[in-house]
């Protein structure tokens, strides 16, 4: 169980799960009446099953390159710690496993389930022929507050909308910092990324722009939220401030010739600031 959890990075659950709780709140609050115990516990499992079969899809896919990789090489696979075809079929039962939890939502989110799946698997094969690759992780990642959203009403809105949109700028931008790390190893073994396409340099200057947008989108959402909810508080505000405030920290910490602190901005800054931002706003919302 030790070497799965690591597989699939169970810790960095942090960055998506916030965000799907946000969404399933607000709808919530939005519907009114009674805690949908049963419905929480489904997304919750959807969010578990669909993010380990991604991870370990991605793994599997990426063990040839992660092995020539010394940054990867001592990943569970190229390791040998956990076989090839261990790790797809691990990836294969968690995929039936989200379809199958969708199906005791609603017929919306089961429907919708296979084109989730496209989306958090494809993104393994695009760094093998796109730039672009940042923006279908930050889209996998944006599925969650919609997602959970769909669960509790069935149908769509704006407000879910907004809130996925911050998170697919937010994860983007991130994830260009991070893929600096790997600049010329990527460009030697002909892969895609936007330090490698654009340069260090540029990346990062794009990487703020979208970080820039993000911020934007955070305060349409709080006004778009609070004529929604009149009697928000100021626990939103608290957690929108320290959601931006940390979105712009981590680009101090990194530079295009200095990638020491890249793990510091990646993981440390980026999960408090999902965990403090998601749990203010849904304590806002029923305190």
């Amino acid at each position: 169980m030790k070497h799965y959890l690591s597989l699939i990075k169970f810790s960095h659950t942090v960055f998506a799960l916030p965000f799907a709780l946000l969404g399933f709140f607000l709808a919530v609050q939005h519907q009114g009446g009674a805690m949908p115990w049963r419905t929480l516990l489904l997304v919750l499992l959807c969010m578990v099953f669909a993010r380990s079969a991604a991870m370990a899809f991605n793994r599997y896919l990426d063990r040839e390159i992660d092995g020539r990789n010394p940054r990867t090489r001592n990943r569970e696979i190229p390791a040998g710690v956990i076989k090839p075809r261990a790790a797809l079929a691990f990836a294969l039962v968690n995929s039936l496993l989200f379809v199958l939890s969708t199906s005791f939502i609603n017929p919306l989110c089961f429907a919708l389930s296979p084109v989730a799946l496209v989306v958090i698997l494809g993104y393994s094969y695009t760094k093998r022929f796109t730039f672009l690759c940042h923006f279908v992780l930050g889209l996998g990642l944006a599925l969650a507050p919609t997602g959970a959203w769909l669960a509790v009403t069935g149908r769509f809105d704006w407000l879910p909308l907004l809130y996925s949109g911050i998170v697919l700028l937010w994860v983007s931008g991130f994830d260009i910092i991070y893929a600096l790390q790997d600049e010329g190893f990527d460009r030697d073994q002909r892969l895609y990324s936007m330090p490698v396409v654009v340069g260090k340099q540029a990346a990062l200057r794009l990487s703020s722009v979208l970080h820039l947008l993000c911020a934007l989108l955070v305060l349409v959402a709080g006004l778009w939220l609070r004529q929604h909810v009149p009697a928000l508080g100021w626990l939103h505000g608290v957690g929108a401030a320290v959601f931006v405030g940390l979105l712009f920290y981590q680009h101090t910490l990194v530079s295009a010739d200095d990638l020491s602190r890249v793990n510091v901005a990646f993981f440390t800054t980026n999960g408090i600031a999902s965990v403090v931002f998601g749990l203010l706003v849904i304590a806002d919302l029923f305190i």
